[in-house]
């Protein structure tokens, strides 16, 4: 006898590829049929030629001062290898990237004049970059494109302002501080080009406003930035004078400093394991259901940044997002399904300020715990943050309850509703993420 099949129905996965299809907004593109922005295909092509047309060079004409090319082809190597990965890091190969750097930028080694040119730069740090990417690709960690195609074009960038004219004699007049401050010029005129074209790839690749992107971008300049370029132009100046001894000497002080900024990075993620921790003792109590808090925290970020909010903001709506219920756990009855949109005014501002209590109480910032307090007033008289966690909240609930149309009903009665309830910048905000990501929550229940 042939075995009876079971013929009850499945629930489909609320991750699966279709699924998430046929909750796109309409007007949104499948998630299959993604397409490369022209921006990121005009960058990775020009990175891709120039880098080809180096290695050409190079291998037709052979290295020029090997010992010197292979002690800066190590140094970018260890760099490299010692990279920091993750989505908020915008440099993470600040070794990496100062060797690079300074072997574009140099014209003597031990008072004795290089003739390399930038094509040989190029090659060099690419080889470089390549070899050290073998054990984090294996590790699944490789380097990104853009990483890859910044580099190439930033490094190509300084080698051809310097290493020509320098070649040509057109900086023997220039001596002492006149010749140090050349360096730093170029080398800061390359890194405000490299944030230009980080920016300009981000907005290309995600649609989030250009302005703030590359205001961020500027901001890191001036953090880790400012020390790459600082030691560029020092290794530069040293190897000139001292020789290649010159390179592990000055590369301490940039990997002491990396090595500190890892620690930092680790106590900031510690942090926020912590805050997602609190923010799932609604979830595991039964009073919110499961991934709320997450998918909240996921959609805001996403919201914030087409605002055009500074990655400090974003911090704070991210934390505030994640413990925007947590002001249930002191509700005697539970709302049900922990929907708080639904609820009066009053009782939905009563569990606003249990909220920002039990968050001053956890030693959060201030900052979150007022967003978490204030996520129930009318929106007039909230700060941004605030509105846009309570828009957001309020389009997950909606979505959740309303079946397979409910991101679309949900979107929809939010926008019937700003005129009281919500802030219609942050609802037309919502709906562009939308459209534009195909950023739909999956449907629970």
């Amino acid at each position: 006898m042939a075995p009876r099949r079971d013929r009850r129905r499945r629930r489909p996965d609320p991750d699966s590829p279709a699924r998430r299809t046929r909750l796109q907004p309409t007007g949104s593109p499948p998630v299959s049929a993604y397409r490369p922005p022209p921006l990121f295909t005009l960058v990775h092509g020009c990175a891709a030629l120039l880098a080809a047309g180096s290695l050409a060079v190079t291998l037709y004409d052979g290295l020029e001062e090997r010992r010197v090319a292979l002690a800066f082809g190590v140094l970018v190597t260890v760099g490299e290898l010692a990279r920091r990965n993750g989505a908020r890091v915008r440099e993470p190969a600040p070794l990496g990237a100062a060797a690079a750097l300074s072997y574009a930028l140099l014209g003597e080694a031990g008072g004795r004049a290089t003739h390399h040119g930038p094509a040989q730069v190029v090659a060099v740090v690419l080889a470089a970059s390549l070899l050290a990417s073998v054990p984090h690709v294996a590790r699944g960690q490789g380097p990104t494109l853009d990483h890859l195609a910044r580099r190439v074009l930033t490094v190509g960038f300084v080698a051809v302002c310097f290493q020509p004219p320098y070649n040509r004699g057109m900086f023997d007049d220039w001596g002492g501080p006149a010749y140090a401050l050349l360096l730093l010029a170029l080398l800061s005129l390359t890194a405000l080009c490299d944030a230009v074209l980080a920016a300009a790839l981000a907005h290309s690749r995600t649609g989030w406003p250009f302005g703030p992107v590359l205001r961020d971008e500027l901001r890191a300049v001036l953090g880790i930035g400012s020390a790459v370029i600082a030691t560029g132009a020092v290794m530069a100046l040293a190897v000139a004078v001292v020789g290649l001894w010159a390179l592990p000497v000055f590369s301490v002080p940039l990997l002491l400093a990396q090595m500190s900024f890892r620690r930092y990075a680790a106590v900031r993620a510690t942090y926020r394991q912590t805050i997602a921790s609190l923010a799932r003792a609604t979830e595991v109590a039964g009073y919110t259901p499961c991934g709320h808090a997450r998918r909240v925290a996921a959609l805001s970020q996403a919201v914030g940044r087409d605002l055009g909010l500074t990655e400090p903001e974003l911090a704070v709506l991210e934390y505030a997002a994640l413990m925007h219920d947590i002001g249930q756990l002191s509700l005697v009855d539970p709302v049900p399904a922990g929907a708080t949109a639904g609820l009066p005014a009053a009782e939905a501002r009563r569990i606003a300020l249990l909220g920002g209590a039990v968050v001053r109480q956890t030693g959060v910032d201030e900052a979150v715990a007022v967003v978490v307090e204030r996520q129930a007033d009318p929106y007039a008289e909230q700060p941004l943050a605030a509105r846009i966690v309570r828009a957001v909240n309020a389009y997950e609930e909606k979505s959740r309850e309303g079946g397979l149309g409910g991101p679309l009903t949900a979107l929809e009665e939010l926008r019937l509703a700003t005129a009281g309830e919500y802030a219609p910048e942050v609802v037309e905000s919502l709906a562009r993420v939308l459209a534009r990501s195909s950023l739909t929550l999956p449907v629970t229940g």
